[in-house]
């Protein structure tokens, strides 16, 4: 799942880049809003995370220019005055949500997977394939009664799998939804990924075409 981050703050970008990593996010950074809206443009993101005081565009200016676009991608705003005008301008021009700096790394998290899951029209938040059951809010899979322990990677893996049941998912939709723009895949990393994913789960649970792609059946 690709998340577009735009904040020109070098410190607080690297380090949310590596924290939304860590919780197996492909994140494109951007430094500058002109930069950001051309990502909007040329990609497909599930959500933006978007600072309000930008160089070249700001925040409120990309947003705009997103939204007079047509484009309903989950906006998160970012900002460091604590300034009730400027939140107000923001989510009358389109914001989903907001935070102040400095804000709780756990509290962007929850917002952002309550933001995707609004635009993807889920109400209900735990996923059921077989006798596995899968909490997104949480990062928890189960196994019947049994929690399953998975790396982020994993999760993301198999969340993808699950919400997309019945249908092959390709390598390249798999890449694209994990891995941001400027990372080094190696070739077998979503092999491992899916063997291990088996390996807990069981053999049958993730089915495979050679050339097509992976699936989980509903």
């Amino acid at each position: 799942m690709r998340i577009l981050l735009v904040e020109d703050d070098s410190i607080l970008g690297s380090s949310l880049k590596k924290a939304l990593e860590k919780h197996a996010y492909g994140v494109d950074w951007m430094r500058d809003g002109a930069s950001g809206l051309e990502a909007t443009e040329h990609s497909d993101f599930a959500a933006v995370i978007l600072d309000i005081n930008l160089p070249r565009l700001s925040g409120i200016e990309v947003l705009k220019a997103v939204r007079r676009k047509g484009n309903a991608v989950p906006i998160l705003l970012l900002t460091a005055l604590d300034n009730v005008r400027r939140k107000v301008e923001g989510l009358d021009e389109g914001a989903d949500d907001y935070l102040v700096k400095p804000f709780d790394l756990d509290e962007l998290l929850a917002r952002l997977r309550a933001l995707i899951r609004r635009r993807d029209g889920r109400t209900e938040i735990l996923l059921r394939c077989g006798d596995i059951e899968l909490d997104p809010s949480a990062m928890v899979a189960r196994k019947g009664n049994i929690q399953v322990h998975t790396t982020a990677k994993e999760f993301h893996l198999l969340k993808l799998l699950m919400e997309r049941s019945g249908r092959y998912v390709t390598k390249n939709d798999i890449e694209y939804a994990l891995y941001d723009a400027y990372s080094s895949v190696e070739s077998n990393a979503i092999e491992v990924t899916i063997y291990n994913l088996r390996k807990k789960l069981g053999t049958d649970f993730i089915k495979s075409i050679r050339g097509i792609g992976y699936m989980i059946e509903r």
